[in-house]
């Protein structure tokens, strides 16, 4: 009789210690890692949404990406081209002189003027001393520097007569300037 009273308590007893132990160290445990589960999961959902977000907006970004391009292809269509700034200038030189001769001018002297810094360009100078035949070539020169492209611009003009006589032939001196994006040389 004692030793049923006892297994009578003991029994119970046992049935419960062991559902609370399987209660902090089975579903405490498992319901810890579900959570945790639940909260990558739902981590991984946010990344996820995020990542199509961003794929969804790839063409607009393609868009403007190309529109960059073409507007940047657009400014450097107004640049002297050339690597260097020695190269740069070279080919301001050959545009002017190309320019004054096919308006029948004869070239005395050139030179290249030292170069500025405006911003990420570099603004570049020649001098170029010329014979124009008459007023009407010289016009034109000036005409063609001024609406050439890429941009060129007469930072001075001066204009004498060569004979004062016949003053038909000019001596002009014009310094012209441009804008690069060549690296210092």
């Amino acid at each position: 009789m004692r030793r049923s009273k006892f297994l009578k308590i003991s029994i119970p007893l046992i049935i419960i210690l062991f559902t609370i132990v399987f209660y902090q160290h089975g579903y405490l445990y498992l319901e810890e890692e579900f959570s945790t589960a639940q909260e990558s999961l739902n981590l991984k959902i946010k990344t996820l949404q995020k990542y199509n977000q961003l794929i969804a907006e790839k063409p607009d970004l393609e868009k403007m990406i190309a529109t960059l391009k073409e507007s940047k292809r657009t400014e450097e269509t107004k640049l002297i081209e050339g690597q260097t700034l020695s190269l740069s200038a070279a080919t301001l030189q050959d545009m002017v002189k190309g320019i004054i001769i096919s308006r029948g001018g004869t070239i005395s002297s050139e030179r290249v003027g030292k170069a500025e810094d405006l911003g990420n360009y570099k603004v570049i100078s020649i001098s170029i001393d010329t014979v124009i035949p008459d007023i009407r070539a010289l016009m034109e020169i000036i005409y063609e520097i001024e609406s050439h492209i890429p941009y060129l611009v007469i930072k001075e003009l001066d204009i004498r007569g060569r004979n004062f006589r016949e003053p038909r032939e000019l001596m002009v001196k014009l310094d012209v300037i441009a804008l690069t994006g060549a690296k210092t040389s």
